[in-house]
């Protein structure tokens, strides 16, 4: 990766072996491994320990931050996901291992309605909820940077599962609860 990253330095007419890019084919090889880590992992393990609580009451995670890098252009995309689920037989997961998916998911090279799609399933999947919903409201870097640069726009993706997706009344109270306090 690292000689990969000289080569575009080169192309973009640098020198990469000038004083301040010396270093900078290495550190952008150790900056891509960390920002796409989540690729290597995988993001069931952090939802197979539940615990039995009881409850079968709605539970919401808000503000979880997340980076993850566009597909498309390698360029950010960074926000929020909020997740909320109805958990069946009382079944719950600890609230870190929820932001421990999300984070999974995002550190991948990734588009936003795929990383909101694939939370919602691995909750499903792992954790067999009455219902799923995820919101993810992120900026992306390719369009304050490049292309069209307007700075502020933002992208809000939704994915419901289960009761979620199938309930109108229940999906209105859930995104509600959601949407409290904005970002």
């Amino acid at each position: 990766m690292a000689r990969a990253v000289r080569e575009i330095l080169l192309a973009i007419g640098e020198d990469p072996d000038r004083e301040g890019l010396e270093e900078t084919p290495a550190r952008v090889a150790r900056a891509y491994r960390e920002l796409v880590r989540g690729s290597r992992e995988d993001a069931g393990s952090h939802l197979r320990k539940v615990f039995a609580e009881g409850g079968d009451e709605i539970v919401v995670v808000r503000g979880i931050e997340l980076y993850s890098l566009c597909e498309h252009h390698m360029l950010p995309f960074t926000g929020v996901a909020h997740v909320a689920y109805l958990p069946a037989d009382g079944r719950v997961v600890g609230l870190s291992k929820i932001a421990r998916t999300v984070d999974t998911f995002a550190r991948r090279l990734q588009v936003q309605e795929r990383l909101t799609r694939q939370i919602a399933d691995a909750m499903v999947e792992h954790l067999s909820p009455r219902g799923v919903s995820v919101v993810v409201e992120c900026e992306h870097a390719c369009m304050r940077m490049r292309g069209v640069a307007k700075h502020g726009a933002s992208m809000t993706t939704v994915a419901h599962r289960g009761a979620f997706g199938g309930d109108a009344a229940l999906r209105s109270e859930v995104m509600a609860l959601l949407d409290r306090g904005g970002r």
